[in-house]
């Protein structure tokens, strides 16, 4: 027994700080406006900043969910081609998230997709799990 938790020991010590963070993690809420047909938010390269995904990828998975065309201005700023209201882009934010980040072992989002031929694979950095994405999306 005093073995395993030397192992345990010294395993805990290679594993990056954040990961024993009791801290909840919170996904920013959608800030932006409307202006006439279209939407416009503000914080969109924060919020992938946050999940530590790319924008574009995070984008087209919320453009399809939403059947509308949109893009991200050099501002930063993303433009949504309709009035879409906070609380829905907030809700496929937090889909995209349950899909393409949060570990389905342990649900931290400390996670990289990595590819491995024609498949993407979520894999966790917090518990080690490796899982395959089931998507259309070309991550």
């Amino acid at each position: 027994m005093e073995e395993y938790e030397k192992l345990l020991e010294g395993v805990r010590k290679e594993l990056p700080e954040h990961v024993f963070q009791k801290e909840r993690f919170e996904i920013p809420k959608v800030k932006g406006h409307i202006q006439g047909n279209r939407t416009i938010i503000n914080n969109f390269l924060q919020i992938a900043n946050t999940l530590r995904r790319e924008p574009e990828n995070m984008l087209k998975f919320i453009l399809r969910e939403l059947a509308t065309p949109g893009e991200i201005k050099k501002s930063g700023s993303v433009i949504i081609g309709t009035k879409v209201p906070a609380s829905r882009i907030n809700e496929k934010i937090r889909q995209y998230a349950n899909t393409y980040v949060f570990c389905y072992e342990c649900s931290k989002p400390d996670t990289k997709i990595e590819k491995d031929g024609n498949f993407s694979f979520l894999k966790c950095m917090a518990c080690g799990a490796r899982h395959a994405i089931k998507s259309k999306l070309k991550l």
